[in-house]
């Protein structure tokens, strides 16, 4: 069993299409400044987008790992073509051995060659049984579905053989990946000429009602929420439940003012209701969202309790 001593905090892939320049800037920041304990990196949404930032990632992965950060390589969270899978097999040993590969298609798993691995959030993992043969077949980190409530994440991490159990507490919500590109369709394109598109709308596109209310993002093939998820006043009793890792999702935001603010919420440096606060100016008009984890609808917001 992993034992882990501190709270760690994480930062998930990148979702959204950025230009490799912005990106590469972006880690260099995280590398230098922010205090992130592991980040993710690699292709989830569209392994078209690959192509774009891949001969970087080597350099970025470097950097994070000089700065003293635990790198994943994230796989895509749909494996649709054969070139997807042989990329993932080449992982297996391409990877830096200190490195982690974060799984977020069950079909990954024949592909890893027997190396330990992260099962990621796109994993359906809904109760023990599953949670325990994913550890069986190397997980040492498994990182819960976004939808689960506040009682369903503390049993699967109470009896969590790995020792390590990861939660989503910052960003829009990934909500399903399809084969089709939305984005594509949105500006009379086909998939297979996207003219990447999904490079316009670096935070995702949104997708409205009909009265015109916001309620999704859309990003290349994935769907995601419009609202942020944003968890901070229920950090420290997800801790006592047993959470070992805390996910922030990269956003167009100042991402290592927010890693400050949730790491200052975990060492309880500050108060969470000041730093709720602090970070609704920062997301300013867009909504707080974590319904999900007080058993109601998703995109409905509990105000934290007096």
């Amino acid at each position: 069993m992993s034992v882990v001593t501190k709270d760690h905090l994480t930062l998930g892939p990148l979702l959204y299409h950025w230009p490799a320049a912005a990106r590469r800037d972006f880690y260099a920041r995280i590398a230098d400044e922010a205090p992130i304990d592991c980040v993710y990196l690699g292709e989830v949404v569209c392994s078209k987008r690959l192509a774009w930032y891949e001969k970087d990632l080597p350099e970025i992965a470097a950097r994070l790992r000089r700065a003293g950060k635990q790198v994943v390589m994230s796989t895509p969270a749909l494996i649709t073509e054969r070139r997807e899978a042989r990329a993932i097999a080449a992982y297996a040993t391409s990877v830096a051995a200190e490195d982690l590969i974060e799984i977020n298609d069950l079909g990954a798993l024949a592909l890893l060659a027997g190396r330990t691995f992260v099962s990621g959030p796109l994993i359906n993992v809904f109760n023990e049984a599953t949670r325990d043969v994913l550890v069986h077949r190397g997980a040492i980190r498994v990182a819960l579905p976004i939808e689960l409530s506040k009682a369903a994440i503390a049993t699967l991490a109470a009896g969590n053989p790995s020792g390590q159990t990861e939660i989503f507490v910052f960003g829009r919500q990934p909500l399903a990946i399809s084969q089709r590109c939305y984005h594509a369709r949105a500006h009379d394109l086909h998939k297979d000429d996207c003219q990447f598109v999904c490079e316009r709308d670096q935070d995702g596109l949104a997708a409205a009602e009909l009265d015109g209310r916001p309620v999704l993002a859309i990003n290349g093939t994935q769907t995601l929420s419009h609202g942020y998820f944003v968890l901070l006043d229920e950090l420290d009793a997800l801790r006592n439940a047993g959470v070992s890792h805390f996910r922030l999702s990269p956003h167009t935001l100042d991402m290592v003012a927010v890693a400050e603010l949730y790491r200052a919420v975990l060492d309880r440096a500050i108060d969470p209701k000041e730093a709720l606060a602090r970070l609704r100016e920062r997301i300013a008009p867009v909504p707080l969202i974590n319904g999900y984890l007080h058993g109601r609808p998703g995109m409905a917001w509990q105000p934290p309790q007096p």
